[in-house]
């Protein structure tokens, strides 16, 4: 190769989209760099069993390893994005939950720790597990119909999956405190309004979060979000000095990783920048 000749970056041909790569209750397809993860429940409003858990995340962790995915989408067959917990599976008693959902299986928190953005398309009723497993997700679309609850109260349980850490990040205590004390439902107005959601769409929204991935795609720089999305987790752990002193650590490291150069060379020569894949490797972890 040249010496300034720009490298070819472009994605590996991804399988046809149309393919099921997993099981019934998680599809999974991939095109043009984004994948995209359907809960397929659509006559249990999408509800969780033990193995659609497991099903999701190994689903996940396998798309994180893929060269030809940088963007992970999450949506819903049918009506809903994710109704909760299987009511069915609740009723089998107090050692099935013990060992079945309060369970490290059962967490909903795997997006947090992939390497790539998780975005989800929030398409209809989201809650309780459902609302859990939005919340662990980086960006969050929501149609303009959908409603969202924790509904946690309302059934006599706690926050669940680490709820009570990570909604108080998302939304501030005082609404957080709210939204899981009453576990009424808000719409997807008052969703983006307190920063539950990015934002409200007025087409599909498996669309419209889809086309935002393609924007991410063509613009950003994955070895920059595997770094972002490790920064974010930790500095839930960390005071401002820590994260300071952690950051300058990682900004010498990005100066000299070629994605910097990359970018000032398109910029220079207006042109689309060509960032390098992530090589498989373990997921992001704090």
């Amino acid at each position: 190769m040249a010496e300034n000749a720009v490298p070819d970056n472009s994605l590996p041909e991804a399988p046809p989209a149309a393919v099921p790569e997993t099981t019934d209750e998680i599809l999974t397809s991939v095109d043009s760099g984004v994948a995209v993860v359907t809960f397929h429940r659509p006559d249990r409003l999408n509800a969780i069993t033990p193995t659609m858990a497991t099903a999701y995340t190994t689903a996940l962790r396998s798309l994180d390893q893929r060269a030809d995915v940088r963007v992970i989408v999450v949506t819903g067959a049918g009506r809903a994005f994710c109704a909760g917990a299987d009511l069915a599976e609740l009723k089998k008693g107090v050692g099935h939950l013990d060992e079945h959902f309060a369970s490290p299986a059962m967490a909903p928190d795997a997006a947090l720790h992939l390497r790539k953005p998780v975005i989800a398309a929030i398409n209809g009723p989201t809650a309780g597990l459902g609302f859990a497993y939005a919340l662990a997700t980086d960006i969050r679309f929501v149609a303009a119909g959908a409603t969202m609850t924790t509904s946690f109260a309302r059934l006599g349980l706690v926050a669940e999956y680490g709820l009570a850490w990570l909604l108080p990040r998302v939304v501030g205590l005082s609404r957080a405190t709210e939204l899981l004390m009453s576990s009424r439902t808000i719409d997807a107005d008052e969703a983006v309004r307190i920063g539950l959601a990015h934002a409200v769409t007025t087409g599909p929204v498996l669309d419209e979060a889809v086309a935002y991935a393609h924007e991410l795609i063509a613009n950003c720089s994955p070895a920059s979000w595997a770094v972002l999305k490790g920064q974010l987790l930790r500095a839930g752990g960390s005071d401002f000095s820590e994260a300071m002193t952690s950051a300058y650590g990682l900004m010498r490291e990005s100066f000299r990783g070629p994605d910097v150069a990359e970018a000032l060379a398109a910029r220079e020569q207006r042109r689309p920048p060509q960032f390098h894949d992530l090589p498989p490797t373990a997921p992001v972890r704090t």
